[in-house]
């Protein structure tokens, strides 16, 4: 971080904030470092010459008189090799590098560099001199991790000849090709790049999404599907399981690149994610979940000022993956705790506040933040595609969705997974509330379903969606007169409703095999449960026992498909099946008649 002459001088601090005179040569989101102890902060507001300074690190001890020096920057990340398996802080700081230098506290001041300057990766080139180029080819490659083909990419602000390309190992502040631009003028290219982390990167065009994001929750792909490059929310309240649907999210989900946000959380919550991840094994590369993910931990206990720009540096560092030609998924944790920051922040500025001391532009910066995502083609020559998926969990205070932030988010994102309370209580995990939530992908993404999957899975859904609705009107009536006064064919409804809730819904993360679920598996599980149903009902209006249905042999095999594992569930699905109707023709033959 370059640092200029002494400009400024403060006059105030108020926690995080700082107000500084003589700062008319200052813009908005400036990097600052204020006093002698050379804290890092930003410039959020702008009076004459005076200026409001977020500080990103603790207060303690500065005073009005100190100084504040300028650097002429915006707040930015670096990008390039050596992100992925890092952890950083809110504002890009590695932790693990600072824990080797300084211990496990944070030093006020510390200025390290955020990517490692001394390693030497193998540049392999891909472009040939004399190519033209524009911004966003990829002119050469790094194999970051044994998963993730680093791809480095013509700057934003170059177009022009390629002169020269190097070869062969180099770090990232080495020259590896230099560009004569339209202008005449020669443009040296290093794998490092700067990008400040509140304006979007650029790309040619937004596409519609199309196709989902697996992410082997049956309770989400069956019945709320995420699209790639789509965006949702999980409000719930405590205890109700939000941090570990999204660390299911992260470990199984249809992504190239994890982005981890930990924003706010409780210390041991993130604790757990950073020794998991390391250990944690991917089926999908047969290595472990780190080598394509990032990872970035601002905890409860660390500024809160900081919580405002992890949200904006996970998202920048998002998009530089997706500008590849990566699917990225990005996890943040929560948003509920950022948007508590900006109400500290506002409060301190003395701004006008909104509903619940919120500040008035909570909106606009949630949609600032979820709008980054999406499924877009990229820039460059070439054709690629690259998609951000971002998933935030709220926190509403006493799970009340009606407060600002939940209202705000839901304005925006297109997925509401909402936890239920009760369902948690009764370890029916993951708590999403099936008759509260919804996806405005499922539309798009039908087709899709029927297409690559099977031709009747929208049908299958909805009638299953439809068993679920029937049972929350049934039990009403239960609840009022006894489920004694229901008919054998509403009993039945109810049963099967248990079923798809016990046998389909209900899904174990610690469990091996049930943690994930294929697209394929899903639908048989749930056509072994409707094909039981169906048949019932028709056996019902043939004078069936009602208790020689419900308590058919066949309906253990079916509670325990969950536990068979995918490469044996295409026998043991044809088995169940034949199962089903070879006890149903029984018990037609043995005709028992209902008394």
């Amino acid at each position: 971080m370059k640092q200029e002459k002494k400009a400024g001088i403060i006059t105030k601090v108020s926690g995080p904030l700082v107000v500084a005179k003589n700062m008319a040569d200052v813009q908005m989101y400036d990097v600052v470092r204020v006093s002698d102890k050379l804290l890092f902060g930003e410039v959020i507001e702008l009076r004459g010459d005076r200026a409001s300074i977020q500080v990103y690190e603790e207060t303690a001890g500065v005073g009005p008189g100190e100084p504040v020096y300028f650097t002429g920057e915006a707040l930015s990340v670096e990008l390039g090799p050596g992100l992925i398996e890092s952890i950083f802080d809110g504002i890009q700081r590695p932790l693990d590098l600072i824990y080797k230098n300084a211990g496990d506290r944070i030093p006020l001041g510390i200025d390290v560099p955020r990517l490692d300057r001394e390693k030497q990766w193998d540049f392999q080139p891909v472009a040939k001199t004399g190519n033209r180029v524009v911004p966003g080819d990829i002119i050469g490659t790094v194999q970051e991790t044994p998963v993730v083909l680093h791809k480095i990419m013509v700057p934003h602000d170059v177009t022009g000849t390629l002169e020269w390309i190097h070869s062969g190992l180099a770090k990232i502040t080495d020259v590896i090709a230099r560009v004569k631009d339209d202008a005449g003028r020669e443009r040296e290219i290093t794998m490092l790049q700067r990008w400040p982390v509140r304006r979007g990167r650029p790309y040619q065009q937004k596409i519609a999404p199309r196709e989902p994001m697996v992410t082997g929750q049956r309770v989400i792909d069956t019945f709320f599907p995420i699209a790639i490059g789509g965006i949702a929310a999980i409000p719930g309240p405590f205890g109700s399981g939000k941090t570990v649907v999204q660390h299911q999210l992260a470990k199984w989900a249809d992504a190239d690149i994890i982005v981890y946000v930990g924003c706010g959380e409780r210390g041991n919550e993130m604790t757990d994610v950073l020794n998991e991840f390391p250990r944690l094994h991917d089926p999908k590369t047969g290595e472990f979940l780190i080598k394509r993910t990032v990872l970035i931990a601002n905890t409860s206990n660390m500024p809160v000022a900081a919580r405002e720009a992890s949200i904006y540096t996970g998202i920048t560092i998002a998009e530089y993956y997706r500008d590849m030609g990566y699917r990225v998924a990005i996890m943040a944790d929560s948003t509920s705790r950022w948007a508590e920051a900006l109400r500290e922040m506002s409060s301190r500025l003395e701004e006008m506040p909104g509903e619940e001391g919120y500040p008035a532009y909570l909106s606009s910066r949630l949609a600032e933040f979820y709008e980054r995502a999406g499924f877009v083609k990229c820039l460059g020559s070439d054709e690629r595609t690259g998609a951000i998926s971002a998933i935030g969990a709220v926190s509403p205070p006493g799970g009340d969705t009606s407060e600002p932030v939940s209202q705000a988010t839901l304005r925006i994102v297109k997925v509401f997974w909402g936890l239920s309370a009760a369902l948690a209580y009764r370890r029916h995990f993951p708590a999403i509330d099936w008759l509260r939530s919804y996806s405005l992908y499922d539309e798009n993404l039908r087709e899709y379903f029927d297409e690559k999957v099977r031709k009747d899975w929208s049908k299958q859904v909805q009638t299953t969606m439809e068993i679920l609705h029937q049972e929350s009107q049934l039990e009403e009536i239960v609840r009022l007169v006894g489920i004694d006064s229901l008919e054998f064919q509403d009993r039945l409804t109810m049963e099967c409703a248990r079923s798809i809730r016990e046998d389909f819904l209900h899904q174990i993360a610690f469990d091996p095999v049930d943690t994930y679920t294929s697209l394929e598996k899903q639908y048989g599980m749930l056509k072994a449960i409707l094909t039981w149903y169906q048949l019932g009902q028709k056996g019902l209006k043939e004078h069936l026992n009602f208790s020689a249905i419900a308590n058919m042999k066949v309906r253990e095999q079916i509670g325990r498909m969950k536990y068979i594992t995918e490469a044996d569930f295409p026998e043991k699905f044809t088995e169940i099946m034949a199962a089903i109707e070879s006890e149903y023709a029984q018990l037609m033959a043995g005709d028992e008649i209902d008394a």
